[in-house]
């Protein structure tokens, strides 16, 4: 049998199992003797952009679902090695998979520099199992001593992880039963939301004082304890609760190539989504950088990861048979940002023009969240395969309001 591994089980991985696998049903006889494996850590696919949120309940879709009905093996173990040389992929368990096309799609990890107590004291949102012991550890400060820490939460970090998660907090200190509690966010950069443009940081700020949201801008964090932070220069906050937002760097499986990465960790791979001058090999997602649409480099979130990971799939399975590669060009850009109970806005562009905030926008984004980037949940064969078709959808304002045009 001829193997197509994938390592990786989120947007950009599962993405990838499902469209090699449309790609040899399309083939139909001459895919006979091609296997599809895909190695994931655990047996989920996380909804990882909705980890910010307050009841992460319906944030895992069961891989098995999504993969038994399309003949994909699924193998559940963390990857130690990749001999690109012998085309092998071991596995922790001591399992070895050969491959004769292998598609990368491990995704990032939460940057953690060495601050003192930052790793012992912080939380974060990166997983589900983070956000969740960030939530039962907020839905228990009501029942702890009344105390100004107890009270105070401080996000660290104001991309848009951290102000999406900052304004969360309000709602969830009064969940808690702690209603005259302190949220702050704080970032090095000189406003919250520095690369979100012009045009969107008033409405960021409207939404911040909306809310009550304090903000610390132009400072790093020195060190973290159990009852407080410390600030460059000098101030000191008192707080129980310290969220670490800043920033993501690829999975460490990516310096496991013999290839230069960029300054987030991140493997060069061409149109076809082939990482330069490694043979067999393809990557997508937050592990991989493409220039999108021959100018800009794809940014590390699943607008990218999910068109990157069916463009790698598919293009693994035709270089494997012998067929034509699909080149893969984005030409849109948007961004969305949930903006907690004030609402949410939308860019559209590169330079990030505002097109449309408050509750509108908030729609577009449960939408966009809660409905688009899923995978089928019905364990429908042909309703998988086709969810994945190396086809681009329209930009989701354009989708969603068609008058818009």
């Amino acid at each position: 049998m001829k193997q197509i591994v994938v390592i990786g089980g989120g947007f950009a991985g599962l993405a990838a199992a499902v469209a090699a696998a449309r790609r040899l049903d399309e083939a139909g006889d001459a895919s006979a003797d091609v296997k599809i494996t895909l190695v994931n850590r655990d047996p989920w696919n996380f909804i990882r952009v909705r980890g910010y949120e307050q009841d992460l309940s319906d944030t895992r879709v069961a891989l098995a679902d999504v993969l038994e009905p399309i003949g994909v093996e699924l193998v559940i173990g963390e990857v130690t090695a990749i001999d690109a040389g012998a085309r092998v992929v071991r596995i922790g368990s001591g399992r070895m998979l050969s491959y004769d096309r292998l598609v990368l799609a491990a995704g990032s990890q939460l940057n953690m520099p060495n601050i003192p107590g930052l790793a012992s004291h912080a939380f974060n949102v990166d997983s589900y199992q983070e956000g969740e012991r960030l939530n039962q550890h907020i839905a228990g400060l009501g029942r702890r001593p009344a105390s100004p820490g107890r009270d105070t939460i401080v996000v660290a970090g104001a991309g848009l992880t951290g102000i999406e998660a900052a304004c969360e907090m309000p709602e969830k200190l009064a969940r808690a039963g702690i209603r005259s509690g302190r949220v702050i966010i704080a970032d090095a950069l000189p406003h919250i939301g520095s690369n979100m443009g012009d045009e969107a940081r008033p409405v960021i700020e409207e939404a911040l004082r909306h809310l009550g949201i304090e903000t610390r801008t132009g400072v790093r964090l020195e060190s973290v304890d159990a009852s407080g932070i410390t600030l460059s220069g000098g101030e000191r906050i008192a707080t129980e609760t310290l969220v670490w937002t800043a920033g993501v760097h690829a999975s460490p499986l990516a310096t496991m190539l013999p290839v230069e990465r960029d300054r987030f960790g991140r493997l060069p791979v061409d149109e076809y989504m082939r990482v330069k001058s490694v043979a067999g090999v393809f990557a997508a997602g937050d592990i991989a950088a493409a220039l999108i649409d021959g100018t800009h480099a794809s940014v590390m979130s699943c607008q990218h990861g999910r068109p990157m990971g069916r463009w790698a799939g598919n293009n693994a399975a035709a270089d494997l048979l012998g067929l034509e590669m699909l080149p893969l060009r984005i030409e849109h850009y948007v961004t969305c940002l949930d903006l907690g109970p004030w609402g949410a806005l939308y860019t559209e562009g590169w330079d990030r023009r505002l097109a449309i905030a408050g509750a509108e926008a908030k729609k577009t984004k449960q939408t966009i969240n809660r409905v688009r980037i899923y995978p089928p949940r019905s364990r429908d064969r042909r309703e998988i395969l086709d969810a994945y078709a190396p086809v681009l959808t329209p930009s989701p304002l354009r989708q969603l309001r068609p008058a818009a045009e």
